[in-house]
């Protein structure tokens, strides 16, 4: 149970550092409104990831073991890419905290955003929907543990994000490339422990 709520804590953390379009939004939301009227939307990924989830696990409730075994293997590899990428976000690190004049967001626009947004159905095609399973078939708390991790911890970071980019101008841009270099970490480790796991079902 513990490995499933370490993976949800961290993957989470991640996630939500990683440059992207919600990371966008909410940034331009913090400099704009400040971070109080900010906060409430980052409850938004709780909406726009139902349908996903629903989707994805119906797919993947409906096919051979084997293929979740290979999917496992695709996801270390994901995440090995988005460590890559990660790394290249934290050795260009290129702040920007200009104030740009753009219309106000609606939560429903926020929610339009996550959902264009191709990262969450990567993740849980390759990542979370193969664990997901797996960790419900040991038992069904660890699937909850999982869930409760990734998603409650990514609404703390989320609020502590907000908070950072509203403060941005006062205290730079240091923690952001801080918490991207920390990324890159949790991203590498995380993939190379897939692809073992993976690999290993298959011995």
């Amino acid at each position: 149970m513990i490995n499933y709520l370490i993976f949800g804590l961290t993957y989470a953390f991640a996630c939500v550092v990683q440059p992207g379009p919600f990371q966008a939004f909410l940034f331009s939301q913090s400099i704009k409104n400040g971070w109080r009227k900010t906060i409430p939307l980052v409850f938004v990924p709780l909406m726009s990831d139902m349908p996903v989830i629903v989707l994805v696990l119906l797919v993947l409730t409906n096919v051979p073991h084997e293929a979740l075994q290979v999917l496992q293997i695709a996801g270390g590899l994901f995440l090995l890419y988005l460590a890559y990428n990660a790394y290249q976000a934290w050795r260009t690190f290129t702040p920007n905290v200009e104030e740009k004049s753009e219309p106000q967001f609606t939560v429903f626009k926020a929610v339009l955003v996550n959902l264009l947004n191709p990262n969450p159905y990567l993740a849980w095609s390759l990542i979370l929907g193969p664990l997901l399973i797996k960790s419900w078939n040991e038992a069904p708390v660890n699937g909850i543990v999982l869930l409760t991790g990734f998603y409650g911890s990514m609404i703390i970071y989320s609020i502590g994000l907000t908070g950072l980019f509203a403060a941005a101008r006062n205290f730079g841009p240091r923690i952001s490339r801080i918490a991207i270099g920390i990324s890159v970490i949790a991203f590498a480790a995380f993939g190379v422990y897939q692809l073992w796991s993976g690999i290993a079902d298959f011995v």
